[in-house]
């Protein structure tokens, strides 16, 4: 059936002196094929970036003051401060938060008990309870959500877009000296 001369040449695998053949050693690697900076599946993942994350496991209990330069996820306990002003913070729906928060953007699942200051937004969802005061320009409160204190909306253009938490004091009274500029008008109270 094999003719003996079909598989001598130059293509053909050499044959050991057991009289089995060797496998050819595995062919060069085409580097043609791997992405290019310049390929369009290369450009895809080079556009998408993704910001470091870091997590408070359910089980940590932190007590002080926390800040950082990347977004948190915060699933344990939290008391004192937070100060994440360029940066997003998400109370997970196991954490438990009894502090001053101040953040980009804050996304509430869990339990916060103080006040919220945002320079984006705040987001209560579903399973998400506060008590204290929220400062931010968006404030989103989904059925369900529990909320007591006060909400503070204005934009006010001669601040900074960093959120100070020192902004607002238990209560909803401001913690700045400079009352005059503030309006008379009761904040809405939710319940």
């Amino acid at each position: 059936m094999w003719n003996r001369k079909d598989m001598e040449g130059p293509d053909a695998p050499p044959i050991a002196s057991t009289g089995e053949r060797k496998t050819p050693p595995p062919a060069p690697r085409d580097f043609e094929s791997a992405p290019t900076p310049s390929s369009p599946q290369s450009q895809s993942q080079s556009q998408v970036q993704r910001t470091p994350r870091g997590t408070i496991g359910k089980s940590i209990c932190i007590r002080g003051e926390l800040t950082g330069n990347e977004d948190l996820t915060i699933e344990g306990k939290v008391e004192g401060k937070i100060d994440l002003a360029d940066h997003n913070l998400t109370i997970g729906s196991t954490g438990r938060i009894e502090a001053e928060v101040g953040a980009k953007k804050v996304i509430v699942e869990g339990e916060v008990t103080g006040n919220i200051a945002a320079g984006e937004k705040v987001e209560l969802t579903a399973s998400g309870r506060v008590k204290g005061d929220i400062v931010a320009p968006r404030v989103v409160i989904a059925d369900g959500a529990t909320f007591k204190g006060m909400v503070d909306m204005s934009e006010n253009k001669s601040t900074s877009a960093r959120p100070s938490i020192t902004s607002i004091a238990p209560g909803g009274k401001s913690s700045d000296s400079d009352s005059s500029s503030k309006s008379d008008k009761p904040a809405a109270k939710s319940a």
